[in-house]
């Protein structure tokens, strides 16, 4: 038999706490070294192994990586260490559904977990998690209307791809796709189907319809396309004040340094305030939010940002390193660029989610966050990528782009599972119904306005706050977008937080 350790250093000390902490991480010792014990041994405390002809690897994976890591692996009884206690016995529960996707939400998902989701394919769903898929560009919301139509409208055109080079833009509607009119029986096939080419029938607003206009738009899906997060940047100067505005789409780590860059040129401009929009952002990683955070507030890396909370199992064994404070360098080690503000103004809607309400959550306590526009998704908690590799040392699971070859050939599924919930400094996490905002504005579908522009209506009502001068202007909304699904509706990239800086399984000195 072959032990595994997986990091963990015990240290023996004399005070009680130490003790209990001592006996959790020889529990935990003791369930990793049976992962690897002989298949025909009998099991305890999760020392689980199924029979070996009963081609169990998916079954196996999915149990075994979610006792460890599942934030709700207590409130799930096929998850508790004791609830088997012969191979044979986990060998029958693996064996009760054929299918991974039934096994995997039948089984062993907490009824409450609204965002684990998975693939059948790590290779394919971790370059989505990076930026990078299949796509013409287009960003768009659908709404229903009539007795069962549907109309979409255009939210925004990704630069460089091939939507950019159409004669779409913000704000036109769509109602049709290849000439078939979209109803909400068939606008999944049309538009979210296999074809990676369709055309788009436009439309106009006519009389509290949708009118189809004649002007069609062919839009091809592109293999790889990564899209960049900063899709602009200005700034404004309006009533004496200069204003930086950032519309910022995803927290993607490749793109740090860039977003460092972009804020130091606002900063060289000497703007005084800043509007972050996250109105469609939904999400990603989390070292990407402690950084624009860090960027916006401060680089005093001995204040706290973040505080995570794992499963009872973990909890304790992570102690302090289960902590995030800002941070003064970029990932690659570039100084952050920071602007030192006492407030903020951040744009969101229902679609902002994940690491956008990170970022709304940590910096509240720290100075004014003043946001503008409709509630959050109201998702308080963090991932990451598991797959078949017990064997990483410290991460067991844990993907790992290094440890590709070590994944077990047999299996190529992938579950971005929930692992814990974060709080800020002062200790609030409870924002599951989303974060309401201080300056309520829902996006008119009629009346969009240009990204950046100062006349746009969420960003004109942040710099009408900002500078204290009210004009004419009426923010009143004849249609609000309330959107049954969007561009982002069957995407991977969608509601993430992805715990990227995840320490391993250890426990030092105290």
């Amino acid at each position: 038999m072959v032990s595994h350790t997986f990091g963990i250093i015990i240290e023996v000390k004399s005070k009680k706490k130490e003790n209990m902490k001592k006996r959790l991480l020889i529990m935990l010792v003791a369930a990793f070294v049976g992962l690897s014990c002989s298949k025909d041994d009998d099991v305890n405390q999760g020392g689980l192994n199924p029979n070996p002809t009963a081609n169990l690897d998916i079954q196996d994976f999915m149990w075994k990586s979610l006792n460890l890591w599942y934030f709700w692996q207590a409130e799930v009884p096929n998850l508790a260490d004791d609830r088997f206690s012969t191979n044979a016995e986990y060998t029958e529960f693996l064996q009760s559904e054929a299918n991974p996707t039934a096994f995997l939400e039948n089984q062993l998902l907490f009824s409450e977990d609204r965002f684990t989701f998975y693939s059948d394919d790590y290779e394919e769903f971790t370059n989505s998690l990076t930026g990078v898929t299949k796509s013409n560009g287009l960003s768009f919301g659908l709404i229903a209307y009539g007795t069962n139509e549907i109309a979409g409208y255009v939210r925004y055109v990704t630069p460089n791809s091939d939507a950019d080079g159409e004669d779409i833009t913000r704000g036109e509607f769509f109602s049709g796709v290849d000439g078939i009119e979209l109803t909400e029986s068939n606008y999944i096939d049309l538009l979210f189907g296999e074809n990676d080419t369709y055309t788009l029938n436009m439309a106009n607003y006519e009389n509290d319809t949708f009118v189809a206009n004649g002007k069609d738009v062919e839009l091809t899906k592109q293999e790889n396309f990564q899209e960049n997060p900063i899709y602009v940047s200005n700034m404004i100067e309006t009533n004496g004040q200069k204003i930086g505005y950032i519309f910022y789409r995803r927290f993607l780590t490749d793109y740090n340094d860039e977003l460092n860059n972009t804020i130091g040129a606002l900063k060289s401009q000497g703007i005084t305030d800043l509007v972050l929009d996250l109105r469609y952002n939904p999400g990603g990683f989390v070292s990407s939010a402690v950084q624009l955070s860090s960027m916006i507030y401060g680089t005093n890396t001995d204040d706290l940002f973040y505080r995570r909370r794992y499963n009872p199992k973990l909890q304790e064994v992570f102690g302090s390193s289960a902590e995030d404070n800002f941070v003064d360098q970029t990932t690659s080690g570039m100084s952050i660029n920071t602007l030192n503000l006492n407030r903020v103004y951040i744009l969101t809607t229902n679609r902002s989610a994940s690491a956008s309400e990170l970022v709304i959550n940590c910096l509240d306590p720290y100075m004014e966050v003043i946001q503008v526009g409709t509630t959050t998704t109201g998702k308080n908690e963090f991932s990451v990528t598991l797959v078949d590799d017990p064997d990483r040392d410290g991460l067991p699971y844990v993907y790992t782009a290094a440890r590709e070859s070590f994944i077990n050939p047999d299996n190529s599924w992938a579950i971005q599972a929930i692992i814990g919930r974060g709080e800020n400094s002062a200790g609030f996490s409870d924002y599951t119904d989303g974060l309401v905002p201080e300056i309520e504005l829902a996006e008119d579908v009629l009346n969009l306005g240009i990204l950046g522009d100062l006349n746009e209506p969420l960003l004109a009502r942040a710099i009408e706050d900002i500078t204290g001068v009210s004009g004419k202007r009426d923010f009143g909304v004849r249609m609000p977008a309330k959107p049954i699904a969007d561009s982002d509706s069957f995407s991977r990239n969608q509601d993430l937080m992805i715990m990227d800086n995840l320490k391993p399984i250890s426990k030092n000195d105290e």
